[in-house]
């Protein structure tokens, strides 16, 4: 399966369709349509169905549909609103932005809206005789169709209540996030650039790539760099990766063979801004997890089983990660460079927060010492390297926060040492 790499634009028509007044004015436009094609639609009606459903038949059934969804959207907006700002309180403010792209809410909230709309411009258009003689037939027809869409839409409702905003939940949301940061990491090394290691040579005549604005780096469009590299004397060398903090007028890459205004459209292929996001960014959901376990961990929370909850989460996802196998074995952009994912800042996002804050509860430290053991056993060397590193530091933690010495003694036997 070929990997597809976001540009710019389709980042942009991304989280577009991800907003959620988009989705209710669409139904709402198809609403007002609806009741708009009852009155083209007239003239192929039979008398007989003219004479039998008349408009004292539907504006019942359209006024108890337009009040009762009115109240409905309503109740639910402040539903919805309530439970994010529940499980962002109980988690991380940096969850929200994953809560409020849940198509399931908006799908069910733009049900709700647009049959409120289709009722209330039925009404409109039947009292202000618009509609002909006989429209009735077809708008009665639409509103069955749109109950059925109501009901149906309660229903997916009822069933997203009994979970919305709850730790369980929240957390799985955050993890299928992370793992399709993840395996898009894995599948396509250095987002289909050469890596950029230590031995890479950089040529002598290479002009430094300026970044266009400070911000966190959240994209770089990697099919808009590489169409500026048209020769074999070309190349793009970039020092930094998303999730990078930059600021304006850093050096963060060298280039060769391009002209100036070239050079300078290389910084207008990066997409920066305030916030750190999901698409190419491959270790922020490990970090989003990682500040849910220090929530937890937090005196006021007091939460030692929601920190190990995570530990384990985070484990899975980075041993999947390090048994995957990539998907292209050769560069896709050969004259782009670019470095690969650090593995040790993967395990600083995922355990860090968990070896400072869970060092004096002995049960979140033995959790963590047996991901860590595991994890130090993958075959990737840097990251079972950076797993090592990472063991003996929240051992030093565990050193210095934990009073009693038989608690000590266990952590230290437990260090690199995974339970069957």
């Amino acid at each position: 399966m070929k990997i597809q790499i976001l540009s710019t634009t389709a980042l942009y028509l991304l989280r577009f369709s991800r907003k959620l007044w988009l989705r209710v004015a669409l139904f709402a436009l198809l609403a007002v349509l609806a009741s708009a094609a009852a009155i083209l639609l007239n003239q192929h009606i039979p008398n007989t169905l003219k004479e039998r459903f008349t408009p004292d038949a539907v504006m019942p059934i359209l006024t108890i549909l337009a009040s009762s969804m009115l109240a409905v959207s309503t109740f639910s907006l402040n539903v919805m609103v309530t439970a994010h700002n529940a499980a962002a309180g109980q988690t991380t403010p940096r969850v929200h932005r994953i809560l409020l792209a849940d198509t399931t809410t908006h799908t069910v909230l733009a049900t709700f809206i647009g049959a409120f709309v289709y009722a209330l411009s039925a009404i409109i258009l039947f009292k202000s005789g618009f509609y002909p003689e006989g429209a009735s037939v077809l708008v009665l027809g639409f509103t069955v169709v749109v109950v059925v869409l109501v009901v149906l839409a309660l229903l997916r409702w009822i069933n997203r209540l009994s979970d919305l905003g709850s730790m369980d939940a929240t957390l799985h949301s955050i993890e299928q996030e992370a793992h399709h940061c993840l395996v898009r990491a894995r599948n396509l090394p250095a987002l289909g650039a050469r890596c950029l290691t230590a031995s890479t040579v950089l040529p002598t005549d290479a002009r430094p790539l300026k970044a266009p604005a400070t911000g966190y780096l959240q994209l770089i469009d990697m099919h808009a760099i590489s169409e500026r590299l048209k020769t074999d004397q070309t190349r793009v060398y970039i020092y930094v990766r998303p999730g990078d903090y930059l600021i304006k007028g850093q050096t963060i890459g060298h280039a060769t063979g391009l002209h100036e205004d070239d050079a300078n459209t290389i910084g207008q292929s990066l997409t920066i801004a305030a916030n750190r996001s999901f698409e190419q960014d491959a270790a922020y959901g490990l970090l989003v997890l990682s500040e849910t376990a220090s929530r937890a961990l937090s005196p006021g929370i007091n939460d030692p089983g929601t920190a190990i909850a995570v530990v384990c989460r985070q484990e899975k996802l980075l041993l999947d990660w390090a048994n995957a196998t990539p998907n292209e074995t050769s560069p896709r952009f050969p004259r782009l460079f670019m470095p690969d994912i650090s593995r040790a800042a993967m395990i600083e996002n995922a355990f860090l927060g968990v070896a400072r804050d869970g060092a004096g509860q002995i049960e979140v430290a033995l959790r963590l010492q047996d991901a860590l053991a595991r994890l130090a056993a993958t075959p990737d060397r840097d990251l079972a390297e950076a797993a090592r590193d990472m063991a003996q530091h929240a051992l030093e933690h565990a050193e210095l926060a934990l009073p009693l010495e038989r608690d000590k003694s266990r952590l230290r036997a437990a260090v690199l040492s995974p339970s069957s």
